[in-house]
């Protein structure tokens, strides 16, 4: 997704990962990190924030958000998708996706929606339980 504002989405907990909580990690609650409420921040629901609803969004139903079920989308299944199981998706195992375990750096997946927990709590309590549920069999 070709997105200003991404975190890393991967499964790794050292430094860079996904699951990482210190800075530059998708699960840092600082500025500018992939958990933070604020400006910028992966949680943050004004513009540019995982959770915002607007274009460029990570809750953005539009092209190129979070929720978007078209090329490139968070929701889209094929190639480059944030539902995409092959190289490079975000239900991607291996090296670059969103479901690796190892380390990535700034190589490793990225994306524009909030962090896997709460992007999927949001998906279901809009009554979106299939993606939910396809995203819930990939997660550690």
């Amino acid at each position: 997704m070709s997105n200003t504002n991404t975190w890393p989405r991967d499964q790794y907990t050292g430094p860079g990962g996904g699951r990482y909580t210190g800075p530059g990690g998708g699960l840092y609650t600082g500025p500018g990190g992939g958990a933070y409420t604020g400006p910028g921040g992966g949680t943050y629901s004004g513009p540019g924030g995982g959770m915002y609803t607007g274009p460029g969004g990570g809750l953005y139903t539009g092209p190129g958000g979070g929720l978007y079920t078209g090329p490139g989308g968070g929701l889209y299944t094929g190639p480059g998708g944030g539902l995409y199981s092959g190289p490079g998706g975000g239900l991607y195992t291996g090296p670059g996706g969103g479901m690796y375990t190892g380390p990535g750096g700034e190589r490793g997946y990225r994306s524009n929606i909030p962090p896997w927990k709460v992007f999927v709590e949001y998906l279901e309590s809009h009554r979106m339980d299939q993606f939910g549920e396809l995203i819930r069999r990939y997660l550690p």
